[in-house]
């Protein structure tokens, strides 16, 4: 639980909850009081146990699951215990905010709210109070708090409160000019003056071939415009702006689509096409033909016009009979058509998670690829017998790659859900498509390879990340690394295994087969018991995570961020039950990685051919950027500290840095517009535990909690 990142509170729920609130009789705390804590919670403990209470790095707050582990224990017991406890390595929160907390929390779980506020002297115990049974509004999918109910009056007729609507649809008109339609062509061999999609390119390289920013003159880059983003989404704000003709077009939290002149940052349209402010950015949106097209946090996809920002087609994906989805990255544009990942898939449904393909004409499926096996399928019988009801995750919630020549798209998954082997109930099985690099027909969704990486993984250390496509000496290799901080090198044609390479120090396999490369577990990780803690390295932060390595073609090397901290997980009960399900199941210490010194944060280079380690520079600082490599000999990455940074591509070495007000944190890019090269970068805030966990371990790090930002950068004009 992260105490201190901000998020606005969604009120999606609101008109709902004041109609429950009318049937609660007396109870231990009262609807202002679990009101003020809801609010509290949103703000402060959203980033670890989710806006819905399901559990993220944190265990789940409410259901089934919450009541069994502290049903038995008093209200003002779980009071006492978050003071203590809570934020962990952050400062305590002022006043009564534990008490508001504890309200919430039980009026999350099916307790009812009476005329006396609860106190840290309460004896109430939560199972005489709470079923278990997750309030309406959460069970609705709103991340709304629970508020007070109001008197009926004539004044007031509806209980509810009434929320300001914020102006939606187009509310800055504009025309970009001589707008020119993006082709296949031009998405197979894009323009280096243009950056078309995250990572810039289909093989997701992060490499930009411009080269007017140079090893040599980059200490001369001077800021020469600014661009003030939405704040305010406390699940992660990681943008990944693009450009076309110099026109630059950024998707900001809270579901707000703009496009600036790129030379001048000067609004040309803006586009407010949702309705939820705690919306995060995507990583990524991408353009093609006419249209811009944007992955929505609710799992939507959307086409906008490039020229003037005006909806074309909205796109529901997935049976939302059975509860939501989420989404936090874009799609790939293939040949007409919008490839997809989806997230949110830790829900026990009958419908499975699925990578997925859409007209960019029409927004209608193509194909679909289920990423979890069930029983008579290829693979179905690497569950443990688990009911097909009760297999989860295995999400794709980082856009994947693409080769034209082999037409194959490369995907990441995500791990199976719950976390940990005991709590899913899966015995030691692979627990298939999960933690895998797969390769589809682009044409048709078919598998035609997959590599498992982490065959039954089991402490949140997943592989979804890019899967970044370099040709070397006439080979064709595809390079990924996950959470457990190792990189692997794949041919992309079969999948073969070649080699990997530990980038930081991990403890939780003892050996890899040489042939195949399959790792293996600790006995200790491998027979985890339930309730009984077991330490790896590295922690959930992830040795490596979503900030993309890049692909330095002249010097043949990838450029990675890395991260050092290790964890202690213990695994939680999880309800086998249709509908529940969780995320998480487990609860996490974090703590310094051994041999770090202290310094959370590396960014190294590796030879692509011996993946021997070249340069690395550490510092206590997560990096919180993809890293930007150019043919100017330069590399670019951010940082939690503030600061943004040029390394020589070659060496390590610092050539120039620049603090900015909040962390540096997204897709950093570099394009050409009227003949002059720029660099720009997003500040941003929130996130999960690339952030929160150096809070823990890197205490000495502080970042404002707002100052979302855009920020152009070049050489001082020639006169």
């Amino acid at each position: 639980m992260n105490f201190r990142l901000m998020i606005a509170i969604g009120a999606a729920a609101c008109g709902m909850v004041g109609l429950f609130a009318q049937q609660r009789s007396d109870g231990p705390y009262t609807q202002a009081q679990a009101a003020a804590g809801g609010a509290i919670y949103q703000t402060n403990c959203a980033s670890c146990h989710a806006v819905d209470l399901n559990g993220r790095e944190g265990p789940q707050l409410a259901g089934a699951n919450f009541v069994a582990q502290w049903g038995d224990r008093t209200a003002g017991e779980l009071i006492k215990y978050m003071q203590a406890a809570m934020p962990p390595g952050g400062a305590p929160l002022p006043g009564d905010s534990y008490a508001g907390l504890a309200a919430f929390i039980l009026d999350a779980n099916g307790a009812r709210g009476g005329n006396q506020a609860l106190t840290a002297a309460s004896n109430v115990t939560i199972r005489s109070v709470a079923s278990g049974q997750r309030a309406a509004y959460l069970q609705a999918g709103g991340v709304a708090s629970p508020q007070p109910a109001a008197p009926t009056s004539q004044a007031n007729p509806n209980p509810a409160r009434q929320e300001a609507q914020a102006p939606r649809g187009i509310t800055v008109e504009g025309e970009v000019k001589n707008y020119t339609p993006v082709t296949d062509a031009g998405l197979h061999n894009p323009d280096p003056a243009d950056w078309l999609m995250i990572r810039r390119d289909y093989k997701a390289d992060s490499f930009s071939p411009l080269n007017q920013i140079t090893a040599q003159n980059v200490n001369d880059l001077r800021l020469v415009w600014s661009w003030a983003m939405q704040d305010g989404a406390v699940l992660g704000n990681q943008p990944a702006p693009i450009v076309h003709n110099g026109v630059l077009y950024v998707n900001n939290n809270g579901m707000v689509l703009q496009a600036l002149d790129a030379r001048t940052g000067e609004l040309i349209w803006e586009n407010r096409y949702g309705s939820k402010p705690t919306a995060p950015a995507m990583r990524g949106i991408t353009i093609y033909g006419n249209n811009i097209f944007v992955a929505t946090t609710e799992a939507h996809l959307m086409a906008f016009d490039a020229r003037n920002g005006k909806v074309v087609w909205d796109t529901t994906m997935g049976d939302r009979s059975q509860g939501g989805y989420s989404t936090t990255s874009g799609p790939l544009a293939v040949n007409g058509k919008l490839i997809q990942g989806l997230g949110g898939c830790g829900t026990y449904r009958k419908e499975k998670c699925f990578i997925s393909a859409y007209d960019a004409a029409t927004g209608k499926e193509v194909w679909r690829f289920n990423t979890i096996a069930v029983d008579g399928e290829p693979g179905g019988d690497t569950w443990g017998g688990l009911p097909n009801v009760f297999r989860a995750g295995s999400e794709s919630w980082i856009t994947g790659s693409y080769d034209p020549e082999l037409n194959l798209t490369f995907w990441g998954t995500a791990q199976s859900k719950p976390w940990m082997r005991v709590s899913r109930g899966s015995g030691n099985g692979a627990t298939l498509y999960a933690n895998s690099t797969l390769a589809l027909n682009a044409d048709t969704g078919k598998l035609v390879w997959y590599h498992d990486h982490a065959a039954g993984e089991t402490l949140d250390l997943d592989e979804v990340f890019e899967r970044v496509l370099v040709d070397d000496q006439g080979q064709h290799y595809v390079f990924s690394a996950g959470k457990a901080g190792i990189l692997w090198k794949l041919d992309r044609k079969t999948g073969k295994y070649l080699a990997h390479k530990e980038m930081v120090f991990q403890n939780v396999f003892d050996s890899f087969n040489p042939t195949t490369g399959e790792p293996h577990y600790r006995n200790d990780i491998v027979e985890q018991r339930m309730g009984e803690g077991v330490t790896g390295c590295p922690s959930t932060e992830g040795g490596k995570n979503w900030p993309a390595m890049s692909y330095y073609q002249p010097g043949n090397r990838l450029i990675v961020p890395l991260s050092q901290s290790c964890l202690e997980f213990t695994a939680q009960p999880v309800e086998k039950k249709e509908g529940a399900g969780a995320g998480g199941g487990a609860r996490a210490r974090y703590f310094d990685m051994p041999g770090a010194n202290g310094n959370v944060g590396k960014l190294a280079a590796y030879d692509v051919r011996t993946l021997r380690e070249i340069w690395k520079y550490e510092q206590p600082a997560p990096f919180l950027t993809g890293v930007l490599s150019t043919a100017g000999g330069v590399a670019f990455v951010g940082d939690l500290n503030r600061m943004f940074r040029a390394f020589d591509a070659n060496t390590g070495r610092i050539l120039w840095e620049t603090r900015l007000p909040a962390a540096v944190q997204g897709f950093p890019l570099t394009f050409t517009a009227g003949g002059r090269q720029y660099l720009a970068v997003t500040t941003a805030n929130g996130g999960g535990s690339p952030r929160n966990v150096p809070r823990i371990v890197a205490s000495e790090v502080h970042s404002p909690e707002t100052g979302n930002g855009l920020y152009v950068f070049a050489l001082p004009d020639k006169k």
